[in-house]
C-alpha cells in the first residue's frame, strides 16, 4: 500500500480531561491524555483500518475537501 493522507479533528474533553481525535474520513476515532498522544493513536488507529479494508478488499476512502469545512462566525 502506498501513502495515504487523512484530517485528525482534536477536541478537547473537559469531563474526562482528554483529547478525542477523530478521522471523520474513516468515521473512526480515538483519545488520549495529551494530544501528541491522541494523534499517535489515531495515526494506530488510521493503519489498523487501513489494514482491515484492505485485507477484506474494500475500498480504501480518500480524503477529499467536502470532509471538513472549517466556519468561522461573529460571535
Amino acid at each position: 500500500m502506498g501513502s495515504a493522507r487523512y484530517t485528525v479533528v482534536f477536541e478537547w474533553d473537559e469531563i474526562d480531561e482528554l483529547f478525542i481525535a477523530t478521522v471523520p474520513a474513516l468515521t473512526i476515532s480515538t483519545y488520549g491524555r495529551t494530544r501528541l498522544e491522541a494523534l499517535e493513536n489515531a495515526k494506530e488507529a488510521i493503519a489498523v483500518t487501513l489494514e482491515g479494508l484492505q485485507a477484506k478488499g474494500q475500498a480504501i476512502p480518500q480524503e477529499d475537501e467536502k470532509t471538513v469545512e472549517v466556519v468561522e462566525l461573529e460571535v
